[in-house]
């Protein structure tokens, strides 16, 4: 345990936001050094609040990934952005990340105004830097320095490592004294249940990849400890919304859905420290995204927030 004595302790919340596919799942990997966020070239694959817990001797940086923030086309869209906009609210400090290539695009103008609706600090953060000669990134800054009057800028990559430690001293020096949230060695304060659904669902997307859009949900319907045994019997459901999906994430004579369970098992059994027996099964429920009862049933619960 860390001395919590210590004055000086700082402690806090950061919530990560930006448009899909900036790198905030990649960011949090690195920070945290365990993959405990969804990772995925696909954008929108990260839906509810992940915490990544950073600790060390002098503070703890508790950070939430919300989902990105973008205009809601369906009620699943609509619950993702109360929940991101209801996390801005909650944290001591906001992260806004961006993609040095890509530069300012139509999102980013629709984040910034909701940032503009909170009066949480906010630090840019610019990631990528790795992709774009370092003579872009002036006039870059420039350009957003225009649009919010950002605490910190800090360029990064968060895929090469550049510039983390640089950002994370700047986190700790802004957040406030504070206790110790969560023990040393946790880095997530989610159930482990979910994190194993979302591992499963990263894989389905992974490997499927344009042929199923995002309409997919991971429900696990058990999770047991075998008795006097190093093994974990899980059974998970796939959720699709139409047969034509079932078909690929099944695939030829099942080959799809055996890589997802081989491929999510050598991840699960990383996160639970013991063998995995899994099981997946596909069913199909269509347009589940509209359907309040089932967006309950699978955790995104509006309640929670």
């Amino acid at each position: 345990m860390h001395n919590q004595t210590n004055t000086n302790y700082k402690s806090g919340f950061v919530s990560i936001i930006g448009r899909p596919n900036v790198g905030k799942s990649t960011f949090l990997n690195r920070v945290i050094g365990q993959k405990i966020a969804i990772m995925s070239d696909k954008p929108q694959t990260t839906r509810n609040k992940i915490q990544g817990v950073f600790t060390q001797d002098d503070a703890q940086i508790v950070f939430i990934d919300t989902p990105g923030i973008h205009k809601p086309k369906h009620k699943l869209g609509d619950f993702m952005m109360k929940v991101a906009q209801n996390t801005l609210k909650e944290v001591d400090l906001v992260l806004f990340m961006i993609n040095a290539k890509e530069g300012l695009g139509k999102g980013d103008e629709f984040i910034i105004e909701k940032l503009k609706e909170t009066s949480t600090p906010v630090y840019l953060v610019i990631n990528k830097i790795d992709e774009v000669h370092p003579d872009d990134l002036l006039p870059l800054m420039e350009t957003y320095k225009a649009l919010y009057p950002f605490k910190e800028i800090v360029p990064i990559s968060a895929l090469q490592g550049n510039n983390l430690e640089i950002l994370l001293d700047q986190i700790k020096k802004f957040l406030p004294e504070g206790p110790q949230y969560y023990p040393a060695d946790q880095v997530t304060d989610h159930p482990e249940r979910f994190i194993v659904a979302e591992l499963i669902r990263e894989k389905v997307l992974h490997l499927t990849r344009e042929e199923v859009p995002h309409s997919i949900a991971v429900a696990i319907d058990s999770m047991k400890k075998r008795e006097n045994k190093d093994m974990v019997d899980i059974q998970a459901t796939v959720v699709v919304e139409r047969d034509s999906q079932k078909g690929i994430v099944i695939g030829k004579q099942g080959k799809v859905l055996k890589e997802v369970g081989q491929k999510a098992r050598v991840d699960i059994e990383a996160l639970l420290g013991s063998k995995v027996f899994l099981e997946l099964w596909v069913k199909v429920q269509k347009d589940w995204r509209n359907k309040q009862s089932q967006l309950r049933d699978f955790g995104f619960n509006e309640n929670e927030y």
